[in-house]
C-alpha cells in the first residue's frame, strides 16, 4: 500500500532503499509471504505521467527535471575537461520508467566470468532460470530461452521504422549475420531488438512488479523520502533514517536492510552511513563504521559514439511537412489503439560485432537510430535524418564514484574515466569506421543522405579521434561501484551480503563484477530475482530444457521466510506452463 501522509512505520522485517528495477521486484517476491512485513522507500514520486507511459516520448525524459537525478560527471580529462550527463531514473520504477526500455540479457559468457571470478551460483546456466521468471514474452514461445508468462511484458516492435529493414540488409551485405532472438543460443549479427512494453505502453519495473501488488497490507511504499543514512550498530545494519515532509523519521528493519539505489546511490549512501575508506570518510568528517575501501571503485560504463546522417526522406521518425500526414495519423492511431510509431522505444535495432574474430564474446554494440538527433535537445526530431551510435561492450576504463561533502543531499562526485585506457578508443573508431561502411551499403542508396556528424572531411585515425573525444556520450549503463566477489577489490560476497556489515546487502548493478554486453535492465532485474531467493533462504532455480524452472530439491522447511519461497514457487511453476 502507498503512504502519503507522514505516519510512517516505526519497524518492519525488510527495508528495500530505492523502488528502481531491483527494488520494486524485490517488494514484490519479498511481500509474497504475508508474514514479511516489507517497506520500500523511493526518493522520488509516483510514475503516472504520460511522458513515462508513451514510448516514443523516451526522449523528454532524459533531462526531466522531476523524474530524473540529473547527474552530472566530473570533467573528463579525455572528453577535453567536458562534463557528461548520467540520467537516472527518480521515480517509481527508477530507471526503467524513463530508459530506452530494451531488453537484452548479454552474452552468456558475460556471466560464467562473474562465476569464474569467484562467484558461485551465478554462471549462464545458474542466472538464465531468473531470467525466465520474470519474462512474459509476446513474441517468442516458451521454450529453454524464454518464459510467456511471466510477470514483465517483452514484446518485439511491429511495425517497426522501415528504415530498420535496410539497415539490416545493409549489414548482411558487409557479411554479417542476421540475429534472430539476442536473447537465445547465440546473440552476433544484426536484427530488431525486443522492448518492455505492454500493449503500447512503457513496461517498467513499477507496471510489472510493484502495482500488481501494491495493495498488499504488509507491503509498505513510501515516495518522497530521501534517505540520509543506513543506521549501522555494532557492525549491524539496523534500519535507514530518511527525511519526508522536512521530518526526519528512522524506520527500523529487523531482519535486512537492501540498499536498491542504483551504480550511484548505492555506494553514495554506504560511505554516507559510515562504510567506505576510512581515509576519505574522515577527511569529510563522516565517522567510519566499517573500513571497506572498494566502495565506489570499478564504475564502468558503455561509452559511445555517432555517425548521423540527414536525408529529405520523410520515412525517418520526425516532425516536417511531408511527414504532418503520417505523425498526425500516428498520434491518432495510438490515442485509439495504443500502437504505431508512438507506441515504439524509437531505437528499434542494433547488432552485436567481434572486432576480432577470435575474440569469445562481443566487443562492439551498433544502435541503429532511425531519427535526426537535434542539436536544440528538442525530445521530438525536427527533420529527418538518422545514424548509428557505437557503442563499447567491454571497456578498460575504470572510474570511481566518491562523496562531494558529508551531506546526503549533495550529489555524488562520479567519475567515469571514459577513455582513460587507449585501448577504448582504438575500438570506438573502428566502430565508427564500420557504421560509415553499413551507411554507405546500396539498401540506404534510396533515402538520398549525406553524413553531418562527424562529417565526410574527418577521415584520419587523429580527426576521428579528436570527433570521439569531443562528442562521445554514455549510453546509460554504470555498473560495478558494489561489485560482488571473493577478494578484497569487492564490496558485496556471491550473496550479495555487504563485507563486514551483518543484515546489510546490495541489489542492483552496482554489485556487477564486471559489465555486461549490452543494456543492463534485463540483469538487474535478474539479480533481484535471484536476490530475493538468497534473501528467504531457498534453494535456487535450475532451468529444465523446457524453459521451465524448479527448485535444486524439495524444501526442508516452511517454517519463517520459506513460506515465501513455496510461494514464488508455486507461481514460477504455474506462470511457465
Amino acid at each position: 500500500m502507498f503512504i502519503s501522509t507522514d505516519a510512517l512505520p516505526a519497524t518492519c522485517d525488510f527495508l528495500i532503499v530505492g523502488a528502481g528495477s531491483a527494488g520494486c521486484v524485490l517488494a514484490n517476491r519479498l511481500s509474497a509471504d504475508p508474514k514479511n512485513r516489507v517497506v520500500l522507500v523511493e526518493a522520488g514520486s509516483r510514475d503516472s505521467s504520460w511522458l513515462i507511459r508513451t514510448p516514443a516520448a523516451v526522449g523528454a525524459l532524459m533531462k526531466h527535471p522531476r523524474f530524473n537525478w540529473n547527474f552530472l560527471s566530473t570533467p573528463q580529462p579525455e572528453l577535453f575537461g567536458r562534463r557528461i550527463p548520467l540520467p537516472r531514473g527518480r521515480v517509481l520504477g527508477g530507471t526503467s520508467s524513463i530508459n530506452g526500455m530494451v531488453y537484452t540479457r548479454g552474452h552468456p559468457l558475460d556471466f560464467d566470468a562473474w562465476a569464474a571470478a569467484g562467484n558461485a551460483g551465478w554462471s549462464y546456466r545458474e542466472v538464465l532460470p531468473y531470467f525466465l521468471r520474470s519474462e512474459a514474452n509476446g513474441s517468442y514461445a516458451a521454450s529453454e530461452f524464454h518464459n510467456d508468462r511471466g510477470p514483465m511484458s517483452v514484446v518485439s516492435i511491429r511495425p517497426h521504422n522501415p528504415l530498420v529493414d535496410a539497415f539490416v540488409a545493409a549489414a548482411r551485405s558487409l557479411g554479417y549475420p542476421r540475429c534472430e532472438d539476442f536473447n537465445g543460443a547465440d546473440m552476433d549479427g544484426f536484427g530488431p531488438r525486443q522492448a518492455t512494453i505492454r500493449k503500447g505502453r512503457r513496461e517498467s519495473a513499477a507496471t510489472a512488479f510493484l502495482h500488481p501488488v501494491s495493495m498488499r497490507p504488509n507491503l509498505t511504499v513510501l515516495t518522497d523520502c530521501f534517505v540520509n543514512r543506513v543506521g549501522i550498530d555494532n557492525h549491524i545494519a539496523t534500519g535507514v533514517e530518511l527525511e519526508r515532509g522536512g521530518r526526519t523519521h528512522f524506520i527500523g528493519a529487523e531482519r535486512e536492510v537492501i540498499l536498491s539505489a542504483g551504480s550511484f546511490g548505492s555506494p553514495a549512501l554506504l560511505m554516507h552511513s559510515g562504510v567506505g575508506d576510512k581515509r576519505v570518510l574522515e577527511s569529510l568528517g563522516i565517522r567510519t563504521q566499517h573500513h571497506l575501501p572498494a566502495v565506489g571503485r570499478n564504475l564502468e560504463d558503455h561509452v559511445a559514439a555517432t555517425i548521423m546522417v540527414r536525408t529529405k526522406s520523410p520515412e525517418s521518425y520526425g516532425l516536417s511537412w511531408r511527414a504532418l500526414p503520417r505523425d498526425v495519423r500516428a498520434v491518432f492511431e495510438y490515442l485509439l489503439f495504443r500502437r504505431g510509431a508512438l507506441a515504439s522505444n524509437v531505437f528499434e535495432a542494433h547488432g552485436f560485432i567481434r572486432t576480432d574474430a577470435s575474440a569469445a564474446r562481443p566487443d562492439l554494440q551498433i544502435i541503429f537510430v532511425p531519427a535526426h538527433r537535434n542539436a536544440s535537445g528538442f525530445p521530438i526530431p525536427f527533420g529527418h535524418g538518422y545514424g548509428i551510435n557505437v557503442a563499447l561492450l567491454h571497456p578498460k576504463s575504470r572510474g570511481h564514484v566518491t562523496l562531494a561533502s558529508a551531506d546526503p543531499r549533495d550529489p555524488p562526485l562520479i567519475d567515469p574515466g571514459f577513455l582513460s585506457a587507449s585501448q577504448d578508443l582504438s575500438l570506438l573508431i573502428h566502430g565508427l569506421r564500420l557504421a560509415r561502411q553499413i551507411l554507405a551499403t546500396a539498401p540506404f542508396a534510396r533515402f538520398g543522405s549525406h553524413e553531418i556528424q562527424p562529417g565526410s572531411e574527418i577521415q584520419s585515425d587523429a580527426e576521428l579521434a579528436e570527433y570521439v573525444r569531443r562528442t562521445c556520450v554514455t549510453v546509460f549503463h554504470p555498473s560495478g561501484t558494489c561489485r560482488m566477489g571473493p577478494d578484497q577489490t569487492a564490496v558485496v560476497d556471491s550473496q550479495l551480503r555487504v563485507k563486514g556489515v551483518s543484515r546489510l546487502r546490495v541489489v542492483d548493478a552496482s554489485v556487477f563484477p564486471s559489465l555486461i554486453s549490452g543494456n543492463t535492465n534485463a540483469a538487474v532485474i535478474m539479480v533481484a530475482e535471484k536476490a530475493s531467493d538468497l534473501v528467504l533462504g531457498c534453494e535456487p532455480l535450475v532451468a529444465r530444457e523446457s524453459g521451465a524452472s524448479t527448485r535444486s530439491q524439495p524444501q526442508p522447511s516452511l517454517a519463517g521466510g520459506n513460506v515465501a519461497c513455496r510461494i514464488l514457487e508455486m507461481n514460477s511453476s504455474a506462470s511457465m506452463k
